[in-house]
């Protein structure tokens, strides 16, 4: 998959910007704080309908302004897509594909996209949301329609937990709650299929990953992922994992339903002393282990880089696999500047082949030599094309004409129901 134009209104710092991008590397430079990052985070979002950056949508909305619009042109061979997503402070968001009106949750059917970030330190050595955000993402990447299903799993998190806290308020205990097992058997069908499907994900990345962090570190050392789930005992959100050996390996969805509402059972004086869910996939961590040790806590500071690229690089390779797009675009945002030399040339060597690289750096010197190519310079959210083409943003092969798209102060359409 290409991207060829990104078009973007009042999202972040920018009113209005429009960049041309190429097939092979392409090279954003300016210095801190000047926009660079906020155009990689808007492709972003088209893909995996979230940021890497904060979890809610309304800070990528322009101070003052009630709504963002991301645009982009993708090219997937011959086919091109013309993507389009409403950023709302409050409400809905609301999307277009080809000028139509479609479901947001369409959005990652068409934009593949793989991004390296300072922040994926976080994803070894930040707390467990951390890990579980990068595995969802993925997840909906790789399945688009699991973007419903973790939603609607939210969404039903949401209502159970503030009927505990109201049974809470009002001293309610035990039986006196009929209502909550409404919402205890929404809850096990929703999270038993996102476990199922972490677990699968976890054991589809275990040899990629294993062949990127050698790679990238030069060394093996033996990198594994497994989940520890809520649902086997314990609270992994808190750092506790009573699985035992013989339960270590991957569910059934049938068990795995057996699993939670067992638990959720088990669980239901504390919940109601606490006025929390304390049994689901929201309560699960992926453990992630190098030498048959914790990251977290023992792997060196090397050693967690090469983990948390080599999570991304094996993420890239699962969906270059599976899609029949092509490559995700990898986009490597101020990465290099937290690199060593050595760990530099091997991931600029190991991304260099993808069909679409975007490179973002402070400092130019910083990005090597193989990715240096198609140079854009980022000035306070002025935009400086180095090899600038006459680039129209509509696709001309999709029936899609001018009126389709909406100008700088027209709102994208009403989504269609689900």
């Amino acid at each position: 998959m290409i991207v060829e134009h990104l078009s973007l209104v009042d999202f972040r710092n920018y009113a209005t910007a429009e960049l041309s991008l190429h097939p092979g590397p392409n090279v954003l430079v300016g210095r801190n704080g000047q926009g660079k990052t906020n155009l990689a985070e808007a492709i972003v979002f088209l893909a995996t309908l979230g940021s890497h950056r904060v979890s809610a949508d309304a800070p990528m909305v322009r101070d003052g302004h009630e709504f963002a619009i991301i645009r982009a042109r993708l090219s997937h061979g011959e086919r091109k897509v013309l993507a389009e997503v409403q950023l709302n402070r409050q409400g809905s968001n609301k999307a277009r594909i080809n000028g139509s009106p479609s479901k947001t949750a369409d959005l990652p059917r068409y934009a593949h996209v793989v991004l390296f970030a300072p922040e994926d330190l976080q994803i070894v050595r930040g707390d467990p949301s951390a890990r579980r955000r990068f595995a969802d993402q993925l997840l909906i990447q790789r399945t688009p329609r699991m973007a419903a299903v973790l939603g609607d799993y939210d969404r039903v998190l949401r209502q159970r937990t503030a009927l505990l806290k109201s049974a809470r308020a009002r001293g309610i205990r035990g039986e006196g709650l009929a209502t909550l097992d409404v919402w205890d058997d929404k809850l096990v069908a929703l999270g038993s299929e996102i476990i199922a499907a972490r677990q699968r994900l976890a054991a589809d990345l275990q040899e990629p990953v294993a062949a990127a962090y050698a790679a990238i570190a030069g060394e093996d050392h033996r990198p594994q992922l497994e989940w520890a789930l809520s649902v086997r005992g314990g609270d992994p959100e808190e750092g506790e994992d009573a699985a035992s050996a013989e339960e270590s390996s991957a569910l059934t969805a049938t068990r795995g339903a057996e699993l939670f509402r067992a638990a959720l059972q088990a669980k239901r004086t504390q919940e109601l002393d606490r006025g929390l869910t304390l049994v689901g996939p929201h309560r699960d961590d992926l453990i992630l282990r190098v030498r048959d040790l914790p990251v977290k806590g023992y792997a060196s500071h090397g050693e967690s880089w090469s983990v948390a690229l080599a999570l991304r690089l094996a993420s890239a390779e699962l969906l270059r696999d599976e899609s029949p797009a092509g490559d995700p675009v990898l986009i490597l945002d101020d990465v290099f500047a937290e690199l060593d030399s050595d760990r530099r040339q091997r991931l600029a060597s190991l991304t260099a082949g993808y069909e679409q690289v975007l490179v973002t750096a402070a400092v130019e010197e910083d990005i090597p030599a193989v990715l240096h190519a198609h140079v854009v310079r980022i000035v306070a959210g002025t935009i400086t094309d180095e090899r600038a083409t006459s680039v129209t943003p509509i696709p001309a092969d999709t029936g899609a004409t001018a009126s389709a798209v909406p100008t700088a102060t027209t709102e994208i359409g009403e989504e269609p129901d689900a």
